[in-house]
């Protein structure tokens, strides 16, 4: 009889280590990233991550900037702008000036799997900027897709109004946004889960599954014995 009690604790012992190797895959395949828009320059027909904000950037005339919405964990594996990024395609339409210079923009709204719960990525676009000689790089931008959006810290949260709502929050791998950091206008981010603060049903369901397995296998020692 002690033999069964011991068969059934061994039972239990696998099946908990069964449900804690679960539970660390689940952990690792739920790696957080952020959604927001990156800023690149093209270099020599080569996308860079830009070292400067648009704000703060000066662009000269004839260069080729990019902005992509994605969910990316770091800078160094942030999606690229796609699509056609040459200067004189994107410029052919619009005339140089004297006093002004001319900024080639490459705007990519990003793929479904990286927008926001309930809102559809724009098609991509090209755009020709002409600004005054010292403008940023974000007044070329306001020029040919308002409306922008920025939050209180200068981070562009929206191009062309989008997305609507929501800047630079954090999201797990698989279910989207993992924090309520809130947005400019208040509201909260969506939540990746209802129980993303602790274990889940699953889990908690199997430890008590384990538990009342070696319940079981005391009781019967002590009944048997």
């Amino acid at each position: 009889m002690i033999r069964r009690a011991g068969a059934a604790g061994r039972a239990a012992v696998l099946f908990l280590a069964a449900l804690l190797s679960l539970s660390a895959g689940a952990g690792q395949a739920q790696a957080a990233g952020y959604r927001y828009w990156s800023f690149w320059d093209l270099d020599g027909g080569t996308w860079t991550y830009a070292t400067q904000g648009p704000s703060v950037a000066r662009p000269a005339d004839g260069d080729v900037q990019g902005f992509r919405f994605a969910v990316s964990e770091e800078s160094g594996d942030s999606a690229q702008p796609r699509g056609a990024a040459d200067f004189t395609d994107i410029c052919a339409q619009t005339p140089a000036k004297e006093g002004s210079k001319r900024v080639a923009l490459v705007i990519d709204f990003g793929t479904a799997g990286d927008a926001p719960s309930g809102e559809t990525p724009p098609a991509n676009r090209t755009a020709c900027a002409r600004v005054a000689p010292d403008a940023s790089t974000a007044e070329a931008l306001a020029s040919v897709a308002e409306p922008l959006r920025y939050d209180a810290g200068a981070l562009l949260c929206a191009i062309a109004g989008y997305p609507q709502r929501g800047c630079g929050e954090q999201v797990s791998g698989a279910d989207g946004p993992a924090t309520g950091k809130e947005t400019e206008d208040g509201a909260k981010g969506e939540s990746a889960s209802e129980d993303s603060g602790g274990p889940s049903l699953g889990l908690v369901a199997g430890i008590a599954v384990v538990a009342l397995l070696g319940a079981a296998a005391f009781w019967q020692v002590r009944r048997r014995g």
